[in-house]
This record gives structure tokens, C-alpha cells and sequence, in this order.
């Protein structure tokens, strides 16, 4: 068993402020080594904040001299390729972010070298490491569904609403709104109902956006649509929307599964998460608390904290590697996950329904 994982983390952004580097640094056996981001005064600024010893602005050159175990990879999408490859080909452990990559052929090369490298990967779904998610599908595995006759996973937000330059609306760097919180849809998807087989897609561009040169992009989904139909036979219905006007409640998210022994919903948003259920035989939906044992000492108020409090997430990364096992979920998640993103933008194009390889 190794006893310390070095890290480098390859991102500046918010949300390696906000999730990686503090779950890096609440894991006692990991050592946060290193920071890699192009603005260099950003990067100085993070290293200190949070205890990072070395600072680089080329992570090439990170990957080379920082002395490396692991590697987080939380920059664009259209990056994520190279930089997994690079730290693959020097033998590194990678958490990479979601979505794996830009197209298929790339995540499928991604997860075959980490495999023959025999390597620890992980990409970054963390919704499905949240008590809520977590407990559903408990409730599923013991039965409360019965068999799934289908499932609805929507989740709407407005952040796509401004037509300025966003990345993830850059044909060149993203796969709109699919890539970015579908991927996290398509992942619950597959957690509860198992593999899809087909899928048709409805793709839309509402807003017209500008690159940073100032000219019109070519358009990139801010709302997707997509019908699955699942190994099980079950329906699934996914509608994901960066251009929905949800007032104060910042995101509207919501998965129903429906099967023959009862039904189960979640929602959630800025407000808080409630799950619900009803058994065959139940006249109405009564709230189901999540246990005690998925919060453990993570305060109710806060979810989140349990990526920095209990082996989930970036953390849960850290103990596969310790503990020389696989980590969950792997690049192989990610691959399937972008099977259906790369099989509904074919579906759109196709105006056909596409069969997936087989499961």
C-alpha cells in the first residue's frame, strides 16, 4: 500500500478552487505537490491558499519535475485528451474532469492506455457520490422500484442565458450544455437503469453566441433532448437546459423512475434535495430521509461536504490508489457516458434513432 500520494492538479478554475483542492487537502494521505495554470499570478494565488509547494504554468513540464504520483486534470474539455495522455505516458494516476473528452475515439483511447499503464482513473461524476443519489440507489438495489419501466432526469439552469463567449458553447472546446451537465444526467442514467442500446436526440441552439474574436460560432446545444432505451427494456427520458429562466433557485433538477413495485422521485435545487417514494400500494409519495450512515458528520445544509469528509469523489480516487484498487467511476464510465453524447449529436444529425455497441 502507498502511504502518500503526491498530486498535481491542472486547472485554476472555480470549481478547483471550490471541490478539488480542498478535498485534496482534507485527505491525510494526500500531498497536494503542485498547481499547473496559465495565468501564473493565478496560480501563485491558489498554491498558497491551499498549500501547494510547486507552481507551473506548463503542465508538461509539471508532469516532468514536480515528482508526481497522481494527476487531476480540471481544465477544458477539448484539453483533457492531451493532458490524460501525457500523464498516462509517464505512468501517473489521472482523475480526469467530465465529460472525458471531445469525441469518442479519444475518451476510448484514454481509457485503453490507462489500462495498459495499470493505473488508478477516475472521471469526475460527483453527483453520484452525493448522500441523496447514493441513497436511491440503495432503495434500487433493494428492490424499491421492482423492474423499471422508465425514468425521467431533467436538469435545468440559466447560465447559458448570456450570449457572450463561453468555452463550453465553443464548438472547438465543448459540446454544449450535453456535454457539461447531460454527461452528469447520462451517468445517473446508467447508474440506476443499467446500459442503453439506443438513443434519438433532439438538439437545440437558442442563443446565438460570439467567439472570442467577436464572430458568430457555429451554434452548439444549450438544451438537448434525448430518448433512451435501455438493455432492461426500460424508457428513459433525459432534457437538460443551460437556457431555462428558473428565477432564485439557481438550478432545477429532478429524476422519477417508475417501475412494477412502486416509484421513486428526487428533487433538488438551490433550496435543498428531498427524495420520495410510493410502494404499489401507497395512496400517496412520503418523504424517505437519507440515513444517518450516508451523512456520517457532513452537515445536511452543505452535501457537498461530503467530498471532503468521506471517501467520495477526488478522495475516493486517493484511496484506490493507496489501496492499489480500481477507482469508481473509471474512464470506462466516462466512455460510455460518451457514447451516448457523440450517438445523440449522430441521432440529430441522422434525424434517426442510433444503436449504441452493445453493453
Amino acid at each position: 500500500m502507498t502511504e502518500t500520494v503526491r498530486v498535481g492538479l491542472i486547472g485554476t478554475s472555480w470549481w478547483a478552487d471550490l471541490h478539488h483542492l480542498p478535498a485534496l487537502r482534507s485527505h491525510p494521505q494526500a500531498d497536494l505537490t503542485a498547481i499547473c495554470g496559465r495565468d501564473r499570478g493565478r496560480a501563485e494565488a491558489m498554491a498558497q491558499k491551499h498549500g501547494a509547494a510547486q507552481v507551473f504554468t506548463d503542465y508538461r513540464e509539471m508532469i516532468a519535475k514536480a515528482g508526481l504520483d497522481a494527476v487531476v486534470v480540471a481544465a477544458p474539455d477539448d484539453l483533457h485528451h492531451p493532458m490524460v495522455m501525457d500523464a498516462l505516458e509517464a505512468r501517473l494516476h489521472v482523475v480526469c474532469e467530465k465529460p472525458l473528452s471531445l469525441t469518442l475515439a479519444q475518451s476510448r483511447e484514454m481509457y485503453e492506455k490507462a489500462e495498459a499503464a495499470g493505473v488508478r482513473h477516475m472521471t469526475n461524476f460527483v453527483w453520484r457520490g452525493l448522500p441523496h443519489y447514493r441513497y436511491v440507489q440503495r432503495l434500487i438495489e433493494e428492490g424499491f422500484v421492482g423492474d423499471c419501466f422508465h425514468a425521467h432526469f431533467r436538469w435545468w439552469q440559466g447560465l447559458g442565458r448570456r450570449s457572450e463567449y463561453w468555452w463550453r458553447f465553443d464548438p472547438e472546446r465543448g459540446t454544449g450544455v450535453l456535454g457539461d451537465i447531460g454527461s452528469h444526467m447520462i451517468d445517473l442514467a446508467r447508474l440506476y437503469l443499467g446500459e442503453a442500446v439506443e438513443v434519438s436526440a433532439d438538439l437545440c441552439a437558442f442563443i446565438g453566441r460570439t467567439g472570442v474574436d467577436g464572430r458568430q460560432l457555429e451554434p452548439v446545444n444549450d438544451s438537448a433532448a434525448l430518448t433512451l432505451t435501455f438493455a432492461s427494456g426500460a424508457q428513459g427520458l433525459i432534457h437538460v437546459s443551460a437556457v431555462a429562466h428558473i428565477a432564485g433557485r439557481r438550478f432545477d433538477q429532478r429524476v422519477a423512475l417508475h417501475g412494477s413495485d412502486g416509484s421513486l422521485e428526487i428533487e433538488s435545487s438551490a433550496a435543498g434535495t428531498e427524495i420520495r417514494g410510493a410502494k404499489q400500494s401507497d395512496k400517496a409519495f412520503k418523504p424517505l430521509p437519507v440515513p444517518d450512515t450516508f451523512w456520517g458528520d457532513v452537515d445536511r445544509s452543505n452535501p457537498f461536504g461530503i467530498f471532503t469528509s468521506q471517501s467520495a469523489g477526488v478522495r475516493a480516487f486517493i484511496d484506490a490508489v493507496i489501496e492499489d484498487r480500481p477507482a469508481v467511476p473509471s474512464f470506462y464510465d466516462g466512455l460510455k457516458v460518451q457514447e451516448i453524447i457523440e450517438a445523440a449529436t449522430a441521432s440529430q444529425t441522422l434525424e434517426r434513432r442510433i444503436a449504441l455497441p452493445n453493453p
